[in-house]
């Protein structure tokens, strides 16, 4: 399966689906690195599948694999008891220096971590959001712009950003770019029906420049 792959994602939800996925999770994991292939993974805790006492068990064995750590505003609670300060999700207020210390101390946990990236979800209601992320190499902190989204579909909105992500580190964009086109990619994504993004990288672009105009291009 890992014959001349260059880089392994995967989420917080396939060990969760039993103890063999786990430990079959783990094998593979362990031959990435043996191969020197990036292993990036999206936390993606899920209460209806395992515990927060399990999620934290396993996924400390795992996350030790991880290059690249992706997050949201509920997940590094729930799998690490790692919470932002200054941040109340239910009521929309999102602090950007709480993820910060988060990701500083995920760093901190795991020092095989290269990177980490937080999306910030602001609920104005159910179908109006503010949406942003903030990428970290340890070194430096790289904030997105953010936007205002009506949403059509949520589904594959959090996908689409480490799809975005992953493109950007692998093509070597720069970090600040990288995290604009995450960004930019899930941002078109709330606006799409189904769980699949079909924007192309040059509508991504335009969007991550600066061209939210809407108008049509012809």
């Amino acid at each position: 399966m890992l014959d001349g792959a260059e880089w392994l994602h995967w989420t917080g939800i396939t060990p969760a689906i039993s103890d063999a996925m786990a430990n079959v999770m783990e094998k593979i994991l362990i031959e990435a690195k043996r191969r020197n292939i990036t292993v990036s993974c999206d936390l993606n805790y899920r209460k209806k599948l395992w515990s927060r006492e399990k999620a934290n068990a396993v996924m400390s064995k795992l996350v030790k694999y991880v290059d690249v750590l992706i997050s949201n505003e509920e997940d590094s609670k729930d799998v690490f008891s790692i919470e932002a300060e200054n941040t109340d999700i239910n009521s929309g207020v999102i602090s950007s220096k709480g993820y910060e210390s988060i990701g500083k101390r995920l760093m901190e946990k795991f020092p095989n971590i290269k990177y980490v990236a937080f999306t910030l979800r602001e609920s104005i209601s159910a179908s109006c959001n503010n949406w942003s992320a903030i990428l970290m190499d340890g070194k430096k902190v790289y904030g997105s712009k953010k936007y205002t989204i009506d949403i059509v579909d949520r589904v594959g909105g959090g996908d689409s950003f480490g799809a975005g992500l992953i493109y950007g580190l692998k093509n070597a964009i720069g970090e600040q770019n990288t995290i604009e086109f995450a960004v930019a990619a899930s941002c078109l994504k709330h606006t799409v029906e189904g769980d699949f993004n079909i924007v192309s990288v040059d509508e991504v672009n335009k969007l991550a420049g600066g061209d939210g105009s809407g108008r049509v291009q012809r």
